[in-house]
């Protein structure tokens, strides 16, 4: 009888998740740095500073000879997963650890929920990257992705819509949630009304991300029901990227103590 089998990276991250009660992922999107020297030596102070995951990947542009120079230069020099947060097929690299094998769940484009994971599954299954089923929500204003994405945007007043589609993306096999801003909202990160009320409708680990700048915020998630805080524009414009990191993680875990079991 077949029966789901977890890769060594999500056993990580739920291992992890018991351990510490909140994790932060540090999002690196090459294109947003100067060079590729300068995204690798975030992604290594980030790593030093208590990061538990490296992420790698962007809405746009990031892919071929840039995505697998700087993820094989990214996994040699930390000693954490790194995984592929992909904006289109294209952001494949067998250099990985694993995937977001994501379903934009609120796009109005079908390819951004079925065809684009279609046409991404025999490459990554021959790549030999650990998929993780990720469920994609996007919330107002929902920046580059939300345009790429063709997003039907969650009002961030809606807190109920966002649940339902979140519980939408377990019930149909997704281990992962996200909710998402796009990078740097004006508006700052998910409301904490919408991160409550997904966080109590789902039983999978709830990725909060977007406009997160300070530990305070990242705490202020964690106690309403994030699990993991996924910060990527506030690290390119640190000047000391491992103790930002540090007082995060050092924040977000406290936060988990916190909370109620």
């Amino acid at each position: 009888m077949k029966h789901t089998v977890i890769g060594k990276v999500e056993e990580y991250i739920l291992d992890n998740l018991e351990r510490h009660g909140a994790l932060m992922f540090s999002l690196i999107d090459p294109l947003d740095y100067r060079d590729v020297d300068h995204a690798v030596n975030t992604a290594v102070q980030a790593n030093e500073g208590g990061a538990d995951v490296i992420l790698i990947g962007g809405s746009m542009g990031v892919q071929g000879e840039l995505l697998d120079d700087i993820t094989r230069r990214i996994k040699e020099n930390v000693n954490i997963p790194v995984i592929l947060f992909p904006g289109n097929i294209g952001t494949i690299t067998r250099y990985a650890d694993a995937i977001y094998f994501m379903s934009l769940m609120n796009s109005r484009n079908p390819y951004w929920i079925t065809m684009a994971q279609t046409l991404a599954a025999p490459i990554i299954l021959k790549s030999k990257i650990e998929p993780l089923p990720v469920g994609y929500i996007v919330v107002e204003p929902g920046g580059t992705v939300g345009w790429v994405g063709d997003v039907n945007l969650i009002p961030r007043n809606k807190p109920k819509v966002a649940a339902a589609l979140a519980m939408s993306a377990q019930f149909t096999g997704s281990r992962f949630i996200i909710t998402d801003t796009g990078s740097n909202p004006p508006t700052g990160p998910i409301p904490l009304e919408m991160i409550s009320y997904v966080s109590r409708s789902i039983t999978v680990p709830y990725i909060v991300a977007g406009g997160i700048k300070t530990p305070d915020t990242a705490a202020a998630i964690i106690k309403a029901g994030g699990d993991i805080v996924q910060i990527g524009t506030l690290l390119e414009r640190s000047s000391d990227v491992k103790e930002q990191v540090s007082k995060i993680v050092h924040s977000i875990r406290e936060a988990a103590r916190s909370k109620p079991k």
